[in-house]
This record gives structure tokens, C-alpha cells and sequence, in this order.
């Protein structure tokens, strides 16, 4: 199965893409869009929404995880972040994939092991995970750590409910 974990935001958005296989996780691609921050809160919005489509289309996932906001001390970011993510979570949904949240601490504990990692701590646990990967920056490690933590998730699932491991079907496309 092919997952695209996203990281919202309105500088930068991460994004990244693992299949999950029998056993293992294999890296992708990950990347960051890094949007304009001159630009008006609309045209901004567009962007991550356009640059997302077209990351959706090339890379066929099958379904997608996006970091949940937090809330911090400034009002105003937050609203703003929940805008970059209402952009994200609607690409996604338009596309036709199947969407799941995550909250960072839950992120960084699936990943790390550890709910208070550090950017640093997150990074080289993903590139541990992924071997060979080449991580485009923070923004694309979290989002690599988004897709791993709904892998890790999907797994657990699978494993309570006593079913096959949808893993087990290499992704490459919609549903």
C-alpha cells in the first residue's frame, strides 16, 4: 500500500511518500513545497492545494495521514495553520484517498518512541526507518514520519482484527 504523510503548513509543506510492504517500509519520494510568503492567505492556500494535487497525481498513493494542529500561544498562527491544513486535508479527500490524523506527540512516539522528540530526534529515526533516504529537509521528515506512524498504525489494526495485512498489495493507485 502506498501512503502520503503530510506535514500542513503555510511556508512550507512537507510531504512524503512510502510504500508499505510485508515487513518493511520503502522509501518513495518526499519533498517540501515551500510557498510564498509574500502572497496573499488565498493564493497561498492555492498553492499547497495545487502543489499537493499535482504530488497526489504523480505519485498514486493510496491513502494519506496529515499532522494534526497544535495549539500555540498565537491565536492568529494557529487559525492560519488550520487554513494550510484545511488546504491539505481537502487535495487529499478531492483526490479520492482515504485520509487519517495524527497528533504530533502520537507522531513523534510512533517514530521515536518518545511523545516530546526533538526535529533532530525525528530525522535520524526516519532515516533509520527508510534506509537510503534522502530527507528534503524538516518539513519532509515529519511528513515521512506521518506516512510511517499511519503504517505502524494499519499494521496494528491488522493485526487485532486478525486480518491480512493490506500491505501486503503494493500501491500505485487510487481507489
Amino acid at each position: 500500500m502506498r501512503l502520503i504523510g503530510l506535514d500542513p503548513g503555510l511556508r512550507a509543506t512537507g510531504w512524503g511518500v512510502v510504500d508499505a510492504v510485508p515487513g518493511r517500509l520503502v522509501h518513495v519520494a518526499n519533498g517540501v513545497l515551500k510557498i510564498s510568503p509574500k502572497a496573499p492567505l488565498s493564493e497561498r492556500l492555492n498553492q499547497i492545494y495545487q502543489g499537493l494535487i499535482e504530488i497526489i497525481d504523480t505519485w498514486q498513493p493510496d491513502a494519506a495521514a496529515v499532522e494534526e494542529t497544535f495549539v500555540n500561544q498565537n491565536p492568529a498562527s494557529t487559525l492560519k495553520l488550520g487554513q494550510a491544513r484545511g488546504a491539505v486535508l481537502v487535495a487529499a479527500a478531492g483526490a479520492g484517498l482515504a485520509v487519517a490524523e495524527y497528533a504530533p506527540n502520537r507522531i513523534k512516539k510512533s517514530v521515536v518512541g518518545v511523545g516530546h522528540a526533538s526535529k533532530t530526534q525525528i530525522r535520524d529515526m526516519v532515516g533509520r526507518l527508510l534506509p537510503g533516504c534522502e530527507v528534503a529537509g524538516e518539513d519532509a521528515a515529519d511528513a515521512l514520519a506521518v506516512a510511517i506512524c499511519h503504517a505502524h498504525y494499519m499494521e496494528t489494526i491488522d493485526r487485532w482484527s486478525g486480518r491480512e495485512n493490506p500491505a501486503a498489495v503494493q500501491g500505485g493507485g487510487r481507489r
